[in-house]
């Protein structure tokens, strides 16, 4: 699974980026995660407002900070595709 935390380095970012990886860790779930931060590339996944969250190249969530549960479904949702 290839995931792509989009932001610029916002105190949201950061923590979507955190709680990523601690879903990550929880769920024992194997994942490329690569962090975002140039704009022309962000725009280019049509996210207008950030935190993005991106798996396999879909996008799945932004401009918002997701629940932990939220983003656990999210995650597993995704895992076996």
């Amino acid at each position: 699974m290839e995931i792509k935390i989009l932001g610029m380095g916002c105190v949201n970012c950061e923590k979507l980026e955190r709680m990523v990886f601690n879903a990550l860790a929880e769920l024992n779930i194997d994942a490329c995660v690569q962090k975002v931060q140039d704009i022309p590339e962000i725009m280019k996944y049509g996210v207008m407002s950030t935190p993005g969250l991106v798996i396999n190249e879909k996008v799945v969530l932004s401009g918002r900070v997701p629940s932990k549960a939220e983003l656990e479904k999210i995650l597993l949702e995704h895992v076996n595709r």
